[in-house]
């Protein structure tokens, strides 16, 4: 069982904050998908190779799984090796902790983009938290506010203490 710090859970950021998140990153894998889908169409007409063909002209179920693949790669790659942070999260001041305040573990971040292909995992933020968040025990914070909070604390720990020339 993982440590919940409050100091995590009063930054969280706020619903509106995710939903523009939520928005950029897509607006981000919309633009990936599209420019995907033309090199897949030139490297067909280059090739005849029929994957390349599928990619952008196959029925609606191919285009869910891929879409789902670009979907985990994209947030899995952005959280897992830029601290935490998606494009959206980058333009908004937030990014992804865990619940005891330290980085994510690449297994959270891991199950926490395999919890976004759960369907309806979207309006599980009409809750206390949604599911890609609960059942990984991470959050997503407002950087800002966090570490001003953090600072202010570890300045009051440090009242009375000696320094050292």
């Amino acid at each position: 069982m993982r440590k919940f710090l409050k100091i995590v859970e009063d930054h969280k950021a706020s619903l509106g904050i995710r939903f523009l998140n939520n928005l950029i990153d897509l607006f981000i894998l919309i633009i990936l998908n599209l420019i995907i889908t033309m090199i897949s169409d030139i490297l067909y007409a280059l090739t005849d190779i029929e994957y390349f063909y599928f990619y952008g002209n196959s029925a609606i179920w191919w285009q869910f799984l891929i879409g789902n693949i670009n979907c985990f790669i994209y947030y899995f790659s952005m959280e897992n090796f830029l601290n935490g942070r998606t494009v959206g999260k980058y333009i908004t001041g937030t990014k992804v902790i865990s619940t005891n305040a330290t980085k994510p573990t690449t297994q959270q971040i891991i199950y926490r983009n395999l919890a976004r292909l759960v369907p309806f995992d979207g309006l599980s933020f009409f809750g206390v938290n949604g599911w890609h968040d609960s059942w990984t025990d991470t959050r997503v914070i407002n950087i800002k506010n966090y570490e001003s909070e953090k600072q202010a604390k570890s300045e009051i720990d440090g009242l009375g203490k000696k320094e050292i020339a």
